[in-house]
């Protein structure tokens, strides 16, 4: 699956090193403003196209209902901007499947990957103090908690309260400490990264919220886990992902049909 935002000029590279293996390629437009539909839907791709942007998490969300609606077993998520290769979807979609780990993550830290590929120091500073952080709080160790290359299995994307999660990119760290909560084993394996200018990275204001974001979902994480307090994001009666109807807020693209789309609309 491919959560996607103005991706037309990466999409096509990415798509070419996605394994013949992967049954069904799914890619969700969150309100783009250039080609990204248009191009999809040449590719081959199966697309949604939300009726606004609602952001990166709410993005996730579809993505998941919708590989989940049409009976996957194993969901990966790759970044359409070719920061990461599909080439990877092989190995982390085998560990899944033959039940090694529930959840996989292609770590950019692993081999050193990170700073050969370009990423910004700022940020790899970021990431190891954070992960740190959260390694300490949740107990458990991970290498990095802020990759965007993701394989899950069916039962935790039914059995997490992913829509009480944030729209926003907190949403990744915030699955993870769910999976922590509820008992799922994680997995790494190295993943060789590139930093360009076409690669979609949030910029330094919002690298800051983001980790403000990460700080408050461990906190919250460890004072669940102590019962000094409860949230909806770690509790098993927390809103679920819907898996038998489209969400209202996207829009199937027929095969065949190209458009942008449409104007935003407010919803209620």
């Amino acid at each position: 699956m491919l959560p996607a935002y103005n991706a037309e000029k990466t999409l096509q590279v990415t798509v070419r090193e996605i394994p013949d293996l992967v049954d069904d390629v799914i890619l969700v437009d969150d309100h783009s403003k250039d080609g990204t539909v248009e191009l999809a839907k040449q590719l081959g791709l199966r697309v949604f196209v939300h009726d606004r942007n609602y952001g990166y998490g709410r993005n996730q969300q579809t993505c998941y209902r919708e590989a989940l609606a049409v009976g996957s077993d194993v969901v990966i998520m790759v970044h359409p901007d070719y920061q990461y290769t599909p080439l990877l979807v092989t190995a982390m979609a085998s560990m899944v499947a033959y039940g090694v780990y529930d959840v996989v993550l292609g770590s950019r830290i692993i081999g050193g990957t990170a700073l050969r590929g370009g990423m910004p120091r700022y940020k790899y500073v970021f990431n190891r103090a954070l992960t740190a952080f959260e390694n300490l709080f949740l107990g458990v160790k991970l290498s990095e908690y802020h990759t965007g290359y993701r394989a899950f299995s069916r039962e935790v994307l039914t059995r997490l309260p992913l829509l009480e999660n944030s729209d926003d990119f907190v949403f990744d760290n915030q699955m993870l400490a769910q999976s922590v909560h509820f008992g799922f084993r994680i997995g790494e394996v190295s993943c060789p990264t590139k930093y360009f200018e076409e690669a979609s990275s949030i910029n330094f204001r919002r690298s800051v919220t983001y980790g403000l974001g990460v700080v408050a979902t461990t906190l919250r994480f460890f004072l669940q886990k102590t019962g000094l307090s409860r949230f909806s994001i770690f509790s098993e009666s927390g809103r679920k992902l819907e898996t038998n109807q489209l969400a209202y807020y996207a829009q199937e693209i027929p095969v065949g049909v190209a458009q942008k789309p449409a104007a935003s609309k407010p919803t209620s």
